[in-house]
């Protein structure tokens, strides 16, 4: 084998790379969603999610990307991790479509029709047809179709350009010293993954070793472990997604690979032991692209049926193997069958706008502990609870516009709209919380760090925030005035803490007390800190105004309350000022305002 059949071999490769590539992106673009759709709703069974994953990979002839779906599915919280195993699992039977595609090379016949299958005369065609689908329609789906028939024909083109350039090798000895050490079960499990692994795709490895057959070295022995590699390999793909995603799409990224390895373990134990004790007669045969893809099929099928009466014992497997608390949330409450009546819905809806504010409130502490010392688990906590928080936002914001199709009373459609804003100021809050913990994350990996002054000032606002949204959890579960009414005060005093901190810093500027780049971060956290105690003010105003008689100034015109309590109007506003004001701004108010 000379230097040009190195460069055909290496052009060849190349090109079935690419055909798969093009084919794999036009079949996505001709989904336009609607696959993610059909992973999203038919996953109630798992016998179900197992033919649903093996469609859409048959369709998409790409393992890796229904798991990739999967894994962004689960992190995104539309999908739990019970779902997916159905799906990973049928997805490693539809990848095998593109090795049953691939051995129509194997056809023989004189029939005019059967020979146009063969990959030698399949793949020109459909490359022609589809690039004149790409070039003269200007976009759409006949564009689309044009790209996956273009891909396909390169898909083709490239195996038959492989399987023709190795065919010479088959009378080398060398080669056959090489298949022979890759009769090395563990040998040949490391190669097929790490190729399958470098490439990402095993049905495009799975292409090369068809091809290989052509030098009639491919044996049983030899395919076996390779096969069993290329599955584990295509894990990669999945692993890499799943990097800085929620603990549960890691472990769906986990499932995939347990889910090969067990299958591998197995079948590599009973096909090994098989032939030590029986001397298996197939065991020496040669392969024909052909029977590597049954094998490929075969072995599939059989991971599957051997597997899947364990799915909940796999799924307890990745959750030892990749700890902590898990991010799925129990939306049952909010199942659209309480619609129709309005009454018992809106108590739902209630209860998960209060778990909303619970994991506002919650990533607020961890944003200011952030900012006082910075901890990268904290951090991985604050974002999974955040894109938690983003997604009961979309769920309950949809929930309640279906409620308001149903005929409501006055008194729950005010509740409705109460209920619209209060969750959006919790998201807002969770939003302002994520901006602390980046201003943290900046001081952190630029080596900032706050004068022990500038960390007492800043603890005695958290500390004042904090109570804030603690108050305001109270009175958004109790809906009573009293509750309501002492949100306010502390507002009011996290606005105080807020101006006089903001007027320290300028003057330590102006001393040349603190640099530029430190100050800009203190002020940042203290305009995310004060945003987050104005909606917790807009979540109690909004109780006091659906409490109070008909005739309060309140429920006339909430600015000219707030103003009149700021000036006076109130005693009981008076009093709780003065007790907030001592507890947290009197601590720090006697202070010069040291460096930052």
């Amino acid at each position: 084998m000379g230097i040009s059949d190195v460069i055909v071999m290496l052009g060849a490769i190349a090109t079935f790379l690419f055909g798969m590539t093009t084919m794999t992106d036009g079949l996505e673009r001709l989904s336009s969603g609607r696959l993610e759709q059909l992973l999203e709703r038919l996953t109630s069974n798992v016998f179900k999610a197992v033919l649903l994953g093996a469609a859409v990979t048959g369709l998409i002839q790409s393992s890796a990307a229904t798991t990739v779906m999967c894994v962004g599915f689960v992190n995104a919280g539309i999908m739990t991790l019970n779902q997916t195993v159905g799906i990973i699992m049928g997805a490693n039977i539809g990848t095998t479509v593109t090795a049953q595609l691939l051995s129509l090379g194997d056809i023989s016949s004189d029939n005019l029709l059967l020979s146009l299958l063969k990959p030698s005369v399949l793949g020109p065609i459909l490359a022609v047809i589809g690039i004149l689908f790409y070039l003269f329609f200007s976009g759409g789906r006949k564009k689309n179709v044009g790209q996956l028939l273009v891909g396909l024909g390169l898909l083709f083109i490239g195996m038959n350009t492989m399987s023709e350039t190795v065919a010479p090798l088959k009378d080398l000895p060398q080669l056959q010293e090489v298949f022979t050490a890759f009769s090395n079960p563990l040998l040949g499990v490391a190669v097929g993954a790490l190729v399958t692994a470098l490439i990402q795709s095993s049905s495009a490895s799975m292409g090369i070793l068809q091809a290989m057959t052509a030098t009639g070295a491919v044996t049983f022995q030899v395919a076996v472990p390779l096969i069993m590699g290329q599955n584990i390999g295509t894990c990669i793909t999945a692993l890499l997604s799943a990097i800085g995603a929620t603990k549960n799409a890691r472990r769906t990224a986990m499932l995939h690979l347990s889910f090969n390895l067990l299958g591998t373990g197995f079948f590599l134990a009973v096909l090994y032991g098989g032939n030590a004790l029986f001397r298996l007669p197939f065991w020496e045969e040669a392969m024909t692209m052909h029977s590597i893809a049954n094998l490929h099929l075969a072995f599939n099928l059989g991971c599957t049926a051997v597997l899947l009466p364990f799915h909940r014992q796999l799924v307890r497997l990745v959750e030892r193997l990749v700890p902590g608390g898990g991010e799925e949330l129990d939306l049952s409450i909010l199942d659209e069958r309480f619609l129709s009546t309005p009454a018992l819905a809106l108590e739902q809806a209630h209860e998960t706008v209060l778990q909303m504010g619970t994991f506002a409130k919650t990533n607020t502490i961890l944003a200011g502990e952030l900012a006082a010392q910075f901890d990268a688990k904290k951090l991985d906590r604050l974002n999974e609870t955040e894109r938690t928080l983003d997604k009961l936002e979309g769920l309950l914001d949809a929930y309640l516009v279906q409620l308001t199709d149903q005929p409501l009373s006055p008194e729950e459609s005010m509740r409705v709209t109460e209920l619209l804003h209060t969750l959006s100021d919790f998201e807002r809050i969770g939003d302002y919380a994520v901006n602390i913990s980046e201003c943290a994350g900046a001081l952190h990996n630029r080596g900032l760090v706050f004068s022990p002054q500038a960390q007492a000032e800043l603890s005695a606002i958290c500390g004042a925030v904090n109570e804030t949204l603690e108050r305001t959890l109270l009175c958004c579960r109790s809906r009573l005035r009293a509750d309501a009414a002492q949100v306010e005060p502390l507002e009011e005093v996290v606005d105080l803490l807020a101006e006089t901190l903001k007027n320290r810093h300028i003057e330590r500027l102006k001393r040349g007390e603190c640099t530029i780049e430190l100050g800009t971060q203190f002020l940042e956290l203290l305009i995310n800190l004060e945003r987050i105690s104005d909606h917790c003010s807009n979540v109690a105003l909004r109780i006091l105004r659906e409490t109070a008689s008909r005739d309060d100034m309140i429920r006339i015109d909430a600015h000219t309350y707030v103003h009149a309590l700021h000036h006076g109007a109130d005693r009981e506003f008076d009093r709780l000022f003065a007790q907030y004001r001592k507890t947290y701004f009197e601590p720090i108010a006697a202070e010069d305002g040291g460096p930052s």
